[in-house]
């Protein structure tokens, strides 16, 4: 039976356990897949031990994505554009890092929820790890137009800086948003975790406009909110990217990837 395991801090509340086991049900998979609180500062000694303990995968959430990239042996091209790992794949000589955070969100918001991507205009919330992990995937889609927000504009114009040379990029602050309008709205700040939301001006939403939260639950309804307020037609939460990611993870240690609807729908219930 081959192991995988989920590392995090906190995990337990971590729904990956469940849609892994989901996925293993319904490709008849013969496999265990765990949750293992860790540290940052345990990383480097928990892969060491998973790795000599044999498992052949493993995925990696909040607070550990940045620092594993320095334990990998190599790294996927999207891992090195992200900056961050989330899926770690087993070698002998150690762990390949990749990033599945990205190809989760586009399959979400394309297969699933019907948005088109290509010659919209779109606004990226937020300058930190999570919107670096869907930044190049985003560009790849082809918008029309590609804003990437912040309270401040440092961070914002690093990280137009850094990718110039991959798609077109405008960063800003959150202030000079006032009387620009647009078709999808992802919120990739962690303000919802806290009950806040991004300070968004009205008109922000285009006519039929959509929002989308990476987070989900409890952390993603302030924002939604807001958005259905500022006229938002369509509203949703990052369950779908959860689920989809986790496939694209599922796909590269299994070489096939599972059936999503199924699992979501389930999650959802």
């Amino acid at each position: 039976m081959d192991r995988y395991a989920v590392l995090g801090h906190p995990i337990a509340h971590s729904l990956s356990p469940r849609i892994h086991g989901l996925f293993a049900a319904q490709t008849g998979a013969a496999l265990s897949y765990v949750a293992i609180d860790s540290e940052a500062a345990a990383l480097a000694e928990t892969l060491a031990r998973l790795h000599t303990e044999g498992y052949a995968g493993v995925n990696l959430t909040l607070p550990l994505k940045v620092h594993a990239v320095a334990l990998c042996s190599e790294l996927s091209a999207r891992a090195q554009a992200a900056g961050s790992v989330n899926t770690l794949i087993r070698h002998e000589s150690g762990w390949r890092g990749d990033n599945t955070d990205g190809a989760g969100l586009l399959r979400d918001l394309q297969h699933n929820l019907g948005c088109k991507l290509a010659g919209q205009r779109v606004l990226l919330l937020g300058a930190g790890g999570a919107a670096r992990g869907v930044l190049q995937p985003l560009l790849d889609a082809q918008p029309a137009e590609l804003t990437i927000a912040g309270r401040t504009p440092w961070k914002p114009e690093d990280l137009a800086a850094e990718f110039k040379d991959r798609g077109a990029l405008r960063p800003c602050t959150f202030l000079a948003l006032k009387g620009d309008r647009y078709d999808l709205v992802i919120n990739a700040t962690s303000a919802g975790h806290s009950g806040a939301t991004p300070p968004l001006p009205p008109g922000i939403y285009a006519s039929g406009g959509r929002a989308y939260d990476l987070s989900y639950g409890r952390a993603a309804e302030p924002f939604l909110a807001r958005a259905r307020e500022l006229g938002a037609v369509q509203v949703f939460d990052g369950l779908g990217m959860l689920v989809e990611q986790a496939a694209e993870a599922f796909s590269l240690w299994r070489g096939l990837r599972p059936e999503t609807a199924s699992v979501l729908a389930a999650l959802r219930s």
